[in-house]
């Protein structure tokens, strides 16, 4: 495996950290027992998708570009699943947190 692919994999596990959230959250504290086997399974599968890239970017990166996506994914599925509303605050901080990824990523070369 390259760094390229390291990459990708780390983007599938961005894509998977809301994906899990949202389930937990449709599974009403495990009470649907389908939704929270569905975040159970997907937490772990964002884990190991996170385990891989380590290696070549390092954890310290991997990790905080997985938070900071995640984050962000989640403030963006709430306004479409949830109608919640984005105040320019609320797009201030996400920009910050976009901010702190691309920053993190180009001081790490």
């Amino acid at each position: 495996m390259d760094e390229g692919t390291a990459w990708i994999i780390l983007i599938v596990a961005c894509i998977l950290e809301p994906c899990w959230v949202i389930c937990l959250d449709k599974s009403e504290n495990f009470k649907h027992k389908a939704w929270g086997i569905a975040a159970v399974v997907l937490v772990l599968l964002c884990l190991y998708c996170l385990s891989i890239p380590e290696k070549w970017i390092g954890p310290g990166i991997s990790y905080s570009i997985l938070a900071g996506v995640g984050a962000a994914g989640i403030v963006i599925a709430g306004r479409f699943l949830y109608k919640e509303k984005l105040t320019p605050r609320k797009l201030f901080f996400i920009s910050l947190i976009i901010i702190g990824i691309v920053g993190v990523r180009l001081l790490a070369g």
